[in-house]
Order: structure tokens, then sequence, then C-alpha cells
């Protein structure tokens, strides 16, 4: 008999980008009606550094999200310099810290200059004592299709020096990154819904799609199969974190196109699509919520979505007063549709 409907419990997103300012309360909503909670990217202009600037980032989502049965997951920006006395006293406002090497990705350009262990060492020693995880976008300079493999030997380094050190490599894209997670006790990573999907030939293999263009960029199809047999098998220490990152609709289809796929408003839906056409939907979930509550040790709030099987079509723009963002797939059309939310 063929499956007309599907329940989603506390449905988790492990790296999200919700921006600031009117862009915050255009895509805010659009995960926080869904999810019972995300973890927030600190990335903003200037980045969150310090307490206060937590705080308040964490009360204009809180504004933004509307009374929404939702928990920010709020993260720190890492620098060299924190020190243990500063880390103690935020520890408990935060999930974690993201590491950006400089200048990596979409305003990173404060990020780490030198990814050499000892001169990193004294943040990761007191987040290391703290039980701070250690978040990191995982890139080097090279060329692009090799820079999440170039960064794999610095990964190693961190996870022997700092052992009792939780480490996230953050949305991973290619099978050496799924080689790596057992290899090491203390590696875990995120994945998002496009690079289970797509490969660069879908990005530019033909007529350029801006809406799909992303950093890291898409791999290679061995790439993406790795990534997908990982997430539909469940692996215990790999989450869901969708990265989905909105850029207005004019730096997306203008020269030097901004690097984001926008992905919140349709992650529930394709993901439920996806894992049911592979037959593994007794395992979303565990991708979707228990992993991440494991690796974090968190409890979320009572959610459950509901999904039936009904087409939805993917609006062409979510707008709010001068902002518009383009989703991934719009205009096309999904066999899975939301019926209703109980919290």
């Amino acid at each position: 008999m063929a499956l007309t409907s599907f329940l989603l419990n506390e449905p988790l997103d492990m790296h999200l980008h919700l921006r600031d300012g009117d862009m915050l309360k255009l895509v805010g909503p659009l995960t926080s009606n869904t999810f019972s909670g995300a973890l927030i990217m600190p990335n903003l202009v200037p980045p969150i550094t310090t307490k206060e600037a937590l705080l308040s980032y964490k009360q204009r989502i809180k504004e933004a999200c509307k009374g929404d049965a939702f928990e920010a997951y709020v993260t720190l920006f890492f620098k060299n310099d924190y020190t243990y006395e500063f880390l103690e006293n935020i520890k408990d406002e935060i999930i974690g810290i993201k590491l950006y090497p400089a200048g990596i990705t979409t305003n990173s350009e404060t990020g780490v200059s030198s990814m050499d262990v000892e001169v990193l060492r004294p943040t990761l020693e007191s987040m290391s004592k703290l039980g701070i995880p250690l978040c990191i976008h995982g890139e080097t300079n090279g060329f692009v299709m090799d820079r999440e493999k170039e960064f794999m030997p610095i990964y190693e380094a961190i996870a022997k020096a700092f052992p009792d050190l939780k480490i996230i490599m953050e949305h991973i894209t290619t099978k050496d990154a799924i080689e790596l997670l057992d290899k090491y006790e203390n590696l875990y990573a995120t994945v998002t819904l496009h690079h289970l999907l797509i490969t660069l030939d879908d990005v530019a293999g033909g007529m350029l799609h801006p809406h799909l263009f992303c950093k890291p960029i898409a791999k290679r199809p061995e790439d993406r199969t790795a990534l997908l047999n990982a997430a539909l098998g469940a692996n215990p220490k790999l989450m869901f974190g969708s990265d989905s990152a909105p850029h207005p609709k004019d730096k997306k289809e203008s020269c030097g196109c901004a690097a984001g796929v926008f992905t919140s408003p349709i992650a529930l839906q394709v993901l439920v699509q996806l894992f049911e056409k592979h037959n593994c939907l007794d395992n979303l979930n565990k991708f979707l919520s228990l992993n991440a509550q494991k690796v974090y040790n968190l409890k979320p709030l009572k959610k459950t979505i509901k999904l039936i099987k009904k087409d939805f079509v993917v609006p062409s723009a979510y707008e709010y007063k001068n902002e518009s963002v383009v989703p991934m797939y719009w205009g096309e059309k999904l066999s899975w549709s939301i019926k209703s939310i109980e919290k």
C-alpha cells in the first residue's frame, strides 16, 4: 500500500544562517515554524565575538520567530585569544564555537589566518576543558574542487591534539570526509540538503544556475553518493545541517554571484521525498533529529510535523519588505506537502 503520510518529530537544523534585520525577519519564521531548533552561524558583520552581541542577536532571533516553539542554538565566532574566563562565563549561552579560515566564505574576512595547531591551542585548550564543541568550515585556499580534501590533515591534527574536544566538520561535501568520520572518536559532521542532491554539473555543467552556487562547492557524483549513503543509513556521527544561506535575489543573479543555497522552506518536504525514494524513511528521524540530540546532548522542544502525499509547488521567491530570496527548486513540484504542525 502506497504511503500517504509521514511524521517528523522535533526536526533540528544543525547549520543555519539567519542573517539580520529584515532578512532575519523574512527567513527566521520559515525555519522556526517547522523546526524545533537550529544551530545558528555567527558570521554577521561584525561577527558575534562578545557576550553582549550574542545575547542581543539571540533576542532579535526570538522576536523574528514570533513566539514559535523553537530554540536558537547560537554560536560564537572563533578567535585565537579568547580567555578561559571569558569562555567559562559564556559557555551556558552557546552550543559551540565556529571556526572560519580567513576569507573562505561569506563574511569570514576576520577568520583564522593560520590553521597551525599551536596557534589555535589557547582557545582550543579552554574549549576542551569546558566541553564546548568546535564547528569548522573545513576548506583550504587551494583549487576549488580540492579544498575540502586538502583540509583533512588539519582535521586530523586537531582531533589528535585535542582528543576530548568534540569537533564537527561542517557541511561536508566529499567521500574523504565521510571516510575520516570513522577514524576519530571525537569527529562528527553535518551535511546539507543540496549536497545530497547535486553535483558541480548541476551548478555549471550547462547554463549556470546561480541559485545552486554555494561554498563549499558541490563536488563529483562519487562524493554525492558517499554523502547520500551515509545520510540514508543514518550514520550516528552525521547530522542534518541545511547551511541554508539566504542572499537577496539581485546578489545571486548578478556578476560575483553570492555563495549560498536557500532551502529552509522546502527542506522537510524534499528530505521525505528523498528518503522515500530510497526506501529509508525509517532512518529519517535519526538523521534529522536523534543523531544531533545525542551528539550535542539536546532536549529539543516538542514538535510533530505531519507531511502528506500531495503536490507542493515551490514559490518563485519568498519576500518581506524589500527582501526577496529565491529557494532551491523554485517553480518545481514536490510530491510531499506539510499538512499540520503540532507543538
